[in-house]
Order: structure tokens, then sequence, then C-alpha cells
């Protein structure tokens, strides 16, 4: 039976009903090739370009510098979101409904709500603002009437749901790719990528602090994977997966953040960074980027807006509405409009988008290391049993670790301006750049994932069975689900 017999005729300006309910045999479709584009063109935005640029202009590396502890950065991130895309066909669920496996359905509330700020909210604001701002740049409307003209877009999309994420993803990643390309073409060749060191010289805290940023931005996707892979046929191949979905966020993240490093070579503009962009592009090719940075904003936001929404499900909150995902991304819609606006009016992009990149590593590394080593004790077993609401499945193995994981990375090697670790010395508020930059995300995923493995051993919670035995359609996982 091929893929297209076992879709479903929807179209995808119909809106997605449901919720997080597992996606039947009928209902599946798509291709593995897809993710490359899904997660490309989210990362086609001035969010991506502003991580290369702080490396420079903010943590004192060389270009070259830079670019290494960017390529590192990325490259965890994207390898870790290729491995959790593969996890979406066989349940045909969420990741943050995946999630319940290593946290049982109570812990999971915890990083289901982290997720649902982080998404729904935080990253929300932040490429809403960006947007905002390069459209503003672009037509001279006021700012807040450019905000709305973003956000009303970004809300529409996720709105309607997961196929027209996935088509508008598909042409902006074209639309978006051919323009950026162009623009950092550009960049470079007036960019002097051998210029000296800023503060004189290579130091680690900058690197590690580039390293953290770099992986927070490329992983902060993470908890979305399998949100859109969950789609695909059974069938797909776990290997083409992971690729497309890997090398679409590593490539689109590396080339913009390199383009951002080239372009804080020739100047920099705290206040307006925007500018710092497009400085040597022109006024044709630089309307064309503001374009493209707030269609950009659009494209990473639908995202976030559909998968804060599914977070906030995940997390086991009753909405009795057929339309109970769609309700949730407009809720979400509204109170990041607010949160948007009081960013513009503001004005604190800079420094508050840099702490936010490290925040977003600080809880995403413990829970990655979770739940990669959960699925590892799990191999060979199915979960079907586990992640419906009236299972009462608990473990409390993945709540200890995250909480305990999480912690300690953050009292020790935190490198905040509004909180240091006691190992570490305030280098975001240094040009110097002293100390050992920030450890955090590294020591969360190695301290978080080897507790787990520990209490798990020692609390050993409950095994599916064979994984032969997972049913067609896992029933009863969304909390809404009338047959539940």
């Amino acid at each position: 039976m091929t893929n297209a017999t076992l879709a479903s005729p929807v179209k995808a300006t119909s809106i997605e009903p449901g919720g997080i309910e597992a996606i039947p045999a009928d209902r599946r479709h798509g291709s593995p090739k897809q993710l490359f584009a899904t997660w490309s063109a989210p990362n086609l935005e001035f969010a991506t370009i502003f991580v290369g640029m702080i490396a420079v202009a903010f943590f004192g590396l060389g270009f070259w510098q830079a670019m290494a502890a960017l390529v590192l950065g990325n490259a965890l991130g994207a390898a870790s979101q290729g491995i959790l895309s593969t996890w979406g066909p066989r349940e045909g669920l969420a990741q943050l409904v995946l999630s319940r496996t290593a946290f049982g359905k109570r812990g999971n509330i915890l990083p289901a709500a982290i997720n649902t700020i982080m998404a729904g909210l935080g990253w929300f604001t932040v490429n809403s603002v960006s947007g905002a701002l390069a459209l503003t740049a672009l037509t001279g409307m006021p700012a807040w009437l450019s905000l709305l003209v973003v956000v009303v877009a970004e809300v529409a999309v996720a709105f309607v749901g997961h196929d027209l994420v996935q088509l508008f993803e598909r042409y902006a990643s074209v639309v978006l790719g051919v323009i950026f390309v162009v623009a950092t073409i550009v960049i470079f060749l007036n960019a002097n990528v051998s210029a000296p060191v800023k503060g004189g010289g290579f130091t680690w805290a900058g690197f590690t602090l580039t390293a953290a940023a770099a992986f927070g931005y490329a992983a902060g996707w993470n908890p979305y994977a399998a949100d859109y892979s969950r789609y695909l046929p059974k069938s797909a191949s776990s290997k083409a997966i992971a690729w497309s979905a890997g090398l679409g966020n590593f490539i689109s993240c590396t080339v913009l953040m390199a383009a951002g490093a080239a372009a804080a070579t020739i100047t920099f503009d705290g206040a307006n960074p925007t500018s710092t962009f497009t400085h040597s592009l022109g006024p044709v090719l630089g309307g064309f980027a503001l374009a493209a940075i707030a269609i950009g904003a659009v494209a990473a936001n639908a995202l976030n807006v559909y998968s804060g929404a599914m977070s906030f499900l995940a997390a086991g909150v009753r909405i009795p509405f057929a339309l109970r995902r769609a309700i949730v991304a407009l809720a979400f819609g509204i109170i990041g409009f607010v949160l948007a606006l009081a960013a513009v009016l503001n004005g604190q992009l800079s420094l508050t988008y840099e702490n936010f990149l490290l925040v977003i590593a600080y809880w995403i590394a413990p829970w990655l290391g979770i739940v990669l080593v959960d699925r590892f004790l799990r191999r060979g077993t199915e979960i079907a049993s586990l992640v419906p609401d009236a299972a009462k499945y608990r473990n409390p193995s993945g709540i200890i670790a995250l909480v305990v994981g999480g912690a300690v990375s953050i009292i020790l090697f935190s490198n905040q301006v509004f909180f240091h670790g006691l190992f570490v010395a305030p280098s975001l508020t240094k040009t110097d750049f002293n100390g050992i930059g920030d450890y955090t995300p590294l020591v969360g995923f190695l301290l978080a994932g080897i507790l787990y493995y520990a209490l798990f051993t020692a609390f050993k919670p409950k095994l599916g069975g064979p994984l032969s035995a997972t049913p067609d359609v896992v029933i009863g996982v969304d909390a809404a689900d009338e047959v539940a």
C-alpha cells in the first residue's frame, strides 16, 4: 500500500482538528525529505543571524574562532534534532507526549510547562520583535502595527495546523533561502574575516559561551521534533528522517550564523542589530533582506505557536473542544503579542536575547540527556501502554534527574548577567572574558543522563511489552479523547 493511499484527502487550509491524540494510519502522509524544509525555513530569520553577531560583538571572538564554536553547537543541536525526529512515526505522537515515558504523566507536567512557556511565549516574543523591527524598517509603519501584522500571520498559520505549517515552511525555505544566500555572499565580499580578535586574543570563555548559545538555538527545536514527523507513515526510513531533519537544522543555522558573524566584523549597532546585517547590502537587496526577516519570523513562530499548544495539551490540560489545539494556539498568539509589544517598547533586545539563548540550553540539555537514556533503556519494548492518560504511569526518575541535574549545573556553571555559578567568573559583563565561560548545558546533559540511568535502575519503572505488541493506534493519549 502506498503513502498516497494511506492518506486522507485533506486540504492544507482545513483546520486540523483535535489535539495530541495519536495519528492513525489513514491520516499519515508525506515523506522524510519534507523535514529538510521544515527545519531549515524556521532558521532563515534574524534570530539565527544574531547568534553569529553576538559571538563576535559580545563574546569577543574573531570570525574563524566564532565559526568553530558555532559549528560545534549547531552540530550537537542538529544531531539530537535528527534523532528525536525518528521517534514520531512509530506511535504517531508529539514529542512532549513521548516524554511521558521518562517522567510519568504527572512528572511530565514540568517539561511540558517549561516548553509551553519557552516555545509559545519566549521564542514567540523574540521572533515577533525581530520580524516587526524589520517590517518597520522596510515600510516605515509604526512598530506596534508591524508587530500586529507579523503576529496575525504567525498565528493564522499555526491556527490552521500541521499541513499548512508544512506547506508554508516548504515554500518559505525556497524564497528565504535564495534571499539569504545572496545576502550572505554580499556580506562576505565586504567583511574582514581576518580582523584581529576583539580584546586581543582567543578566550575559552568566549568560545564556550558561543557554543552554548548556538546549541541553545539549534537544540531549541528539539522538544518539537516528533511534532512534525508523527504524520509520516510508520514505514518511513528512520535514516532519511534523521538526515533530513538534522541537515535542515544544521545547514540553515550555520550559514546564517556565519553571515551574522561576518556582518559583525564590518560594523555592529547594538540598538538596531538589523541595520548591522543590512549595512553593506545596498537599498534593493537590503529591502529584500528586511522582507525576508519578517517572513522568517512567521516561519519560525508558526512552529513555536503550534508546538507550544501541543506541549500545553501534553501537560494534561483538559479542553473538551474539537478545535482545542487551534484554540490554544490562538490564545498564545494574543498573550505573545502583548509580551512582544512590551519588548518592542523596552528596546533591550540584544541583552535579553543573549540571556534567553543560554536559558533555553539550561533546560533542554538535561531534558535531552534524560529522554535519550530513557529511549535506550526501553529499546525493544512498546510504550503504547504507558503514555495514555488512563495508564496512570509513574516514573519519578525523570523529574528527579531533571531538577537535580538542572539545578546543580546552573548553580555551579551558569554564566548569566543576573546569576553566576560558583565555578564561573562573570564573563558576560567583561570584555576580557576571563574564566571558563558556560558549561551548564554540557554538565546538565551528562549529569541528568547519568542520574536518570541510576534512578531507573533503582526505581525500576514499568516497561511495556515487546515492541511487536504495539497497537496500530495508541488510544487515550489526549485528555479530551472521547474514546479514552
